[in-house]
């Protein structure tokens, strides 16, 4: 008997080969031989000379299927090292909300072209990336989404949707092609409404429904602010009644339209156990020895590139020079290049980076992840 690799299975040379089952967002790590198995059970043929265990393993997670597959696949050539994992696309500036906590601010609305969207993910797939970010502003405004939704079911990354809930209408829904919704909730209806406007609690929360109900995977990501500090209990207890696969919470940078609405921010003392809630995989991860971003770029309205969107304003290059060229201007943080010694510093990651730099203590530390661990005062 034949067997082939899903649908939903991508092959990647990253530091190590890899399997990566797309709409679960999981990641094989596998030995050379075990590589070039599931290589060649992306066949015509498929595949049938393995040990019964390994593949009934692989069948069990959904990495080969016996039912026949026949796609046109990426080319494998090995990634860059560090690999560039997940990718934040930046589609527009514009947006429907103005929320009072915005890091973008008011700006002149921008958007990636058509053309420029495709190369970016193109080349993003060619250099073994992972998952894709679509976000903005709010991305469901750019002018030609409906285009850029058409291209991604080529493409063997998984696709997730950041978005404010506000346009999650049924019809969009149907034709939305992406394995992921993330939906911002920052608090219940009256904390939430106060950061992003009257009555979009209720918009965002029957989008999130709506979503769930269309069958998408939902995310939720949250801010800390001084209006919801006495909803996380409650939220936890309704995001996770509603089958939310992750929530992320974290604090907002002083930044854009925060520093307007300073009355909205929380001192690290305050604020720093608040980042002790949420669950689930979160949107990227790091490696050993590294602070937050190792696998991370964002692409920006502009066309611009940088280590995440905070950090825009520091461009690495533009994607006219490439992907990949960008991609290797940018220099990891070590963790042992940072002034933390303590006993977490492998689960903290030194933290925001960009958060630390604006706190401007003399440590360089990111005093909200200090608090966290019960540090703050050994921090200050």
């Amino acid at each position: 008997m034949a067997f082939y690799l899903t649908r939903q299975t991508a092959l990647k040379q990253l530091e190590t080969p890899t399997a990566y089952q797309i709409a679960r967002d999981e990641i094989y790590e596998l030995d050379d031989d075990s590589f070039r198995f599931l290589a060649s059970c992306a066949s015509e043929e498929g595949c049938d000379n393995r040990d019964s265990a390994f593949i009934d393993y692989c069948l069990e997670e959904g990495l080969l299927t016996r039912e026949k597959v026949v796609l046109k696949r990426p080319h494998l050539k090995p990634s860059p090292d560090p690999s560039l994992r997940y990718l934040e696309l930046q589609l527009t500036s514009r947006c429907n909300l103005r929320c009072r906590h915005c890091y973008i601010g008011d700006v002149e609305p921008r958007e990636l072209g058509l053309v420029q969207v495709r190369s970016v993910l193109r080349e993003f797939e060619e250099m073994q990336g992972l998952r894709v970010l679509l976000t903005g502003g709010e991305p469901l405004l750019h002018s030609r989404f409906e285009e850029i939704n058409e291209m991604l079911p080529d493409l063997f990354l998984r696709k997730v949707l950041f978005t404010n809930g506000v346009l999650l209408r049924k019809d969009v829904l149907n034709r939305l092609k992406v394995h992921e919704i993330q939906v911002s909730i920052d608090g219940m209806a009256a904390a939430h409404d106060a950061l992003r406007g009257a009555g979009t609690w209720d918009v965002a929360l029957d989008a999130v429904r709506r979503a769930l109900d269309a069958g998408f995977e939902v995310s939720v990501s949250t801010m800390v602010h001084t209006g919801n500090l006495g909803d996380f209990d409650t939220m936890e207890k309704l995001f996770k009644s509603l089958g939310i696969k992750d929530w992320t919470v974290d604090v907002p940078c002083t930044a854009g339209r925060l520093r307007d609405n300073r009355e909205m921010t929380v001192s690290p003392e305050e604020g720093g156990k608040y980042l002790g809630y949420g669950y689930g995989g979160g949107m990227h991860a790091t490696g050993p020895g590294y602070a937050c971003g190792l696998h991370l770029m964002a692409v920006l309205p502009d066309g611009t590139a940088a280590k995440c969107t905070f950090y825009g304003d520091r461009s690495v290059g533009t994607i006219g020079e490439g992907l990949r060229t960008c991609w290797q201007r940018i220099r990891p943080v070590r963790l042992d290049s940072l002034d933390c010694r303590c006993e977490y510093i492998e689960a903290c990651r030194g933290g925001c980076r960009y958060r630390a730099e604006l706190l401007e203590n003399p440590q360089g530390r990111d005093l909200y992840r200090c608090s966290l661990y019960g540090l703050i005062d050994k921090a200050g």
